[in-house]
């Protein structure tokens, strides 16, 4: 029976952990409790349950009395992460790892930082925003005015949030920032369009990952995670909107 139980916690590791590096890089809660019972039934463990929200996940199963749960405290998007956390899952279905590799395997991942570097993540928000001035109706004038407001507010927004770890309160500061600097170089004949502008510039701040994890979460029938990230998501928005009005307001 001891043997059993350690049997028992040793999965419940390995999924729980599997579930941590998804939710915190941004998968909806429903994969992740998916890829949790996959990984759970791969190993033997049959009736396996989890439940997932966007700050907690549960794991039980019925041979034991208890469950265990774990705390989700940062959230970023890291697609890259969720990815190699599937390919893993699919690994351990395919009986090609064993408990001990697999929760090896999960561990080393949890400590590799895959995401790129932040000047490549600036260069990255600063062309995307000149494409989207454009996009939305700019004329070509507007690119590169667009892609330094969009470079600086990228650069405030990773700034800010290393101060106060709260993405909606950096996402503000870096659309004050955008909102100042478009000012600055329409005001001085440097772009055409002020509102493509600000439009293209503040795209990268845009929460499309949680407006589309939110719908995905209340159609696949997660009522408080669907409305927790859609709360996040307008939370954000608003914040980006409120910044841009300040910068408006003051300049």
């Amino acid at each position: 029976m001891v043997e059993l139980v350690k049997f028992n916690h040793s999965i419940a590791s390995i999924c729980l952990l599997a579930g941590k590096l998804m939710l915190e890089n941004g998968a909806e809660t429903n994969r992740v409790e998916d890829t949790m019972n996959r990984i759970a039934q791969s190993f033997g463990l049959q009736h396996a349950q989890s439940y997932a929200t966007p700050t907690v996940i549960h794991f039980s199963s019925e041979l034991e009395n208890v469950s265990v749960f774990i705390r989700i405290d940062q959230r970023t998007n890291d697609l890259h992460k969720i990815d190699e956390v599937n390919r893993i899952s699919r690994a351990i279905a395919s009986g090609e790892l064993s408990r001990f590799e697999a929760l090896q395997v999960l561990q080393e991942l949890e400590k590799q930082k895959l995401t790129f570097p932040y000047w490549l993540q600036t260069i990255a928000a600063a062309l995307v925003s000149g494409a989207f001035a454009i996009m939305f109706g700019g004329a070509w004038s507007d690119f590169l005015p667009a892609f330094l407001a969009g470079g600086i507010g990228y650069v405030g927004m990773l700034g800010f949030l290393h101060l106060v770890e709260m993405r909606f309160i950096a996402d503000f500061f870096a659309s004050v920032f955008i909102g100042v600097s478009a000012l600055i170089f329409v005001h001085h004949g440097f772009g055409t369009h002020l509102d493509k502008v600000i439009i293209g510039a503040v795209m990268p701040l845009v929460p499309g990952l949680h407006i589309t994890n939110a719908v995905r979460e209340l159609m696949a029938g997660h009522l408080v995670s669907g409305l927790s990230k859609g709360a996040e998501a307008v939370l954000t928005a608003f914040a980006i909107g409120a910044g841009v009005a300040i910068a408006f307001a003051f300049v």
